[in-house]
């Protein structure tokens, strides 16, 4: 797999559709993802569900995601949704289309304990030209209350 990721959704969604039936591929696909991206793999999270529109990525709750608190920091809520807007999004796109973050705001609902959730469904944009284009990601904890949101702006264009 080349290690250029100027527009690295069809390369990422075609080892998610080799790696993810197979046992233990999902963590496998997480971890080559956390490698590729060291700064999002700083939180251990596992890839549960990726296709163009949609990404569904967990976080387990453990001392190294927590703050003085013992609830999961917030700059780990924010790279989980980070991760999870990009990847809902990336897959969908061309490989002639390209996307960096330039923007991300969140809003905290309450604590962050235990096993979490992200979700991103996002409609897939056409990019002809330089655009914003904003993404959503929400978080939920194990009884299934939101416990974080977040909007991600990403600058599309053509590579």
């Amino acid at each position: 797999m080349p290690t250029s990721f100027d527009a690295p959704g069809e390369r990422l969604l075609g080892l998610w559709q080799r790696l993810s039936p197979l046992p233990g591929g999902r963590w496998l696909f997480s971890r080559i993802l956390g490698n590729l991206v060291p700064y999002t793999g700083s939180i251990g999270a596992k890839v549960l569900e990726l296709e163009p529109g949609l990404a569904r990525v967990e976080l387990r709750d453990r001392r190294g995601v927590r703050n003085h608190l013992r609830s999961v920091h917030a700059v780990a809520l924010v790279n989980l949704a980070e991760v999870t807007s990009g990847l809902g999004m990336l897959v969908g796109l061309p490989p002639t289309v390209r996307g960096i973050v330039t923007s991300l705001s969140i809003e905290f609902r309450k604590k962050a304990r235990g096993t979490l959730i992200a979700e991103s469904q996002v409609a897939i944009p056409q990019v002809t030209q330089p655009t914003e284009y904003q993404v959503q990601a929400q978080i939920r904890d194990s009884q299934g209350d939101v416990v974080a949101e977040a909007t991600v702006r990403w600058r599309l264009a053509p590579a």
